[in-house]
């Protein structure tokens, strides 16, 4: 962050440009119609930021060390100041050798007191002492580095700072100016430079913390001055004061009656009718409060504890308040939203609730509601009011707990007591009521359930048996078909070979080979019944008659055989 670097009698802050406050609307935040938030060209022509930069004054004897000078650069420079107002020059002019004296080596400057003047040797290389040169009224004090943050010898101050380094110093009129990203080398004839410290911007020694929520606001170090008063006491007084914003904070400063807001960052405040007014964080922050005793309509004295979350938007508003914290100002609102609230409600409408908060969503018109109806629809909307008026953003509230005191809230405590055992009873009771009639309606499912189970076993074996059943009968007609329509092929089959074989014997012509048909015809139907067989002409033959005859008569042998 590039920060201005302001000095002088007005100098008051060191910092950013500042922009419009992010947080406050336009308007807002006015202390008297002075503390109105600005843009960043109307802050550069505030009082509480300087114009005129300490270095860029024009001071006798006084050089500043800047990007593209060096110190040595400085030095002369400074020199021939001197020796233009008819001063004794600053550089000696003594040359080195190389063989014998005090050693000076590169990166080093020589210290010499020259009768109460300080002189410099820049050149390295050896200066012998008296007797080989003329060191009348002349003493070596040794040597210093070129790069030393802060040098100061016999009148001479060199000061260097670095990055994040900043320089606390005052001049011969006591006037205290700060050093950041350069230098300077001057001879005080008159008075003298003192470098009160040296300080680390990003590591200030002294944490600021939230006395309510415990968070670190931001870092602080205070730079003082030791100056004799009457009497000869020498006492330390502050004459610089740095801070170490971090983001998402804020500082409010005050000069009078005008208020300003101090975003995040490095900064330091060197003007005495400046003063820090308080550091305020912008993020989000909770808390659980214990409220003051506040009595009911029918005098029960009742401590809350209440639940808040918010978070700071425009810490102007709030200062403009007077309130030190955000915790402050509505922890006294809250307070006083409660109690009236509270005044108006009976102990045995505040006893059946004991956490109440305002995201209560049933409605059943219970008298135990009248707490919640009443925080929810009067004591968020106040406080939502009052917390915009600070310039707080309220989050949440909610009260987590309640406890009656006195020696009526003991008595109705014991009362109330009592009937909450009664309704728990009550309730335990139909609770195991409940339990028994939900025990048979299981068993009843249970039985139903397995009823249908069996029901459904039945259906299935059934109708596997007649699906098996039908299955068999579609068999045996299909087999049935089968064996007809094969017996029915197997005889057109033979009568066609029949046929065949006829028409066969019916184109012989040859007597011989119809005779040999004949007794072929013979030969199988001997060897089809048996050599043994007897075959009898029929009727319709040339012996027909010899048949029957031959029957009756083995029919009547066999009559006499039996008798």
């Amino acid at each position: 962050m590039d920060n201005m670097s302001v000095a002088g009698a007005t100098t008051i802050v060191d910092g950013t440009s500042y922009q419009t406050d992010p947080f406050a609307s336009n308007g807002s935040g006015d202390l008297k119609g002075k503390g109105r938030q600005r843009s960043s060209e109307t802050r550069r022509n505030h009082a509480f930021v300087a114009d005129i930069d300490y270095l860029e004054e024009t001071r006798p004897f006084f050089v500043k060390i800047g990007q593209n000078q060096n110190l040595i650069s400085a030095l002369e420079k400074l020199d021939k100041e001197l020796r233009d107002a008819g001063q004794a020059h600053l550089i000696s002019s003594k040359t080195p050798t190389t063989w014998i004296g005090t050693e000076l080596t590169p990166g080093n400057l020589g210290l010499i007191n020259h009768g109460g003047l300080p002189k410099l040797i820049k050149i390295p290389g050896r200066y012998p002492g008296f007797p080989l040169s003329n060191w009348w009224a002349r003493k070596y004090c040794g040597n210093v580095g070129i790069s030393d943050t802060v040098i100061e010898f016999l009148g001479l101050t060199i000061v260097q700072v670095s990055q994040n380094q900043a320089a606390v110093v005052s001049d011969p009129q006591n006037k205290v100016f700060v050093i950041k990203n350069c230098g300077f080398a001057a001879i005080a004839l008159q008075g003298s430079y003192n470098v009160l410290s040296v300080i680390d911007q990003t590591h200030l020694p002294y944490a600021i913390k939230d006395t309510v929520t415990g968070n670190i606001l931001g870092w602080t170090h205070e730079v003082k001055m030791s100056s004799v008063v009457d009497g000869g006491q020498r006492k330390d007084y502050v004459v610089a004061l740095f801070l170490n914003i971090p983001a998402n904070n804020c500082a409010i400063l005050q000069k009078g009656d005008d208020l300003e807001l101090l975003p995040a960052g490095q900064h330091y405040i060197t003007n005495p009718n400046v003063t820090l007014r308080g550091l305020y964080t912008c993020g989000e922050n909770q808390l659980e409060m214990p409220t003051k005793d506040i009595f009911t309509r029918d005098q029960v004295p009742v401590s809350l504890t209440i639940y808040l979350k918010w978070q700071l938007k425009e810490p102007l508003k709030l200062t403009k308040h007077g309130y030190n914290t955000p915790y402050e100002a509505l922890r006294d609102k809250a307070q006083s939203i409660l109690t009236q609230i509270v005044a108006h409600l009976d102990y045995s409408s505040m006893v059946k609730q004991r956490t109440i908060t305002p995201e209560f969503a049933e409605e059943n018109g219970d008298a135990s509601t009248a707490f919640l109806d009443a925080l929810r629809t009067r004591a968020m909307d106040e406080l939502l009011v009052a917390a915009t008026e600070y310039g707080i953003d309220l989050k949440d509230l909610a009260v987590i707990d309640r406890q009656f005191k006195g020696d009526i809230a003991a008595t109705m405590d014991k009362l109330t007591t009592r009937a909450l055992q009664a309704q728990v009873e009550a309730a335990n009771v139909d609770r195991e009521n409940s339990n028994r009639v939900k025990k048979e309606e299981g068993a009843l499912q249970v039985a139903q359930v397995t009823a249908q189970a069996r029901k459904t076993q039945a259906d299935a074996d059934a109708y596997q048996v007649i699906a098996a059943a039908r299955a068999r009968a579609e068999a045996l007609q299909i087999e049935s078909t089968a064996q007809a329509e094969a017996t029915r092929v197997s005889a057109q089959a033979e009568a066609d070979a029949i046929l065949l074989r006829t028409k066969a014997d019916a184109e012989v012509r040859d007597a011989f080979a119809r005779e040999m048909q004949l007794r072929r015809i013979e030969v199988e139907r001997v060897g089809a019944f048996g050599n043994k067989t007897v075959f009898v002409p029929t009727e319709n033959g040339a012996a027909g008659g010899l048949g029957s005859t031959m029957a009756m008569g083995l029919a009547a042998g066999l009559g006499n055989a039996a008798k």
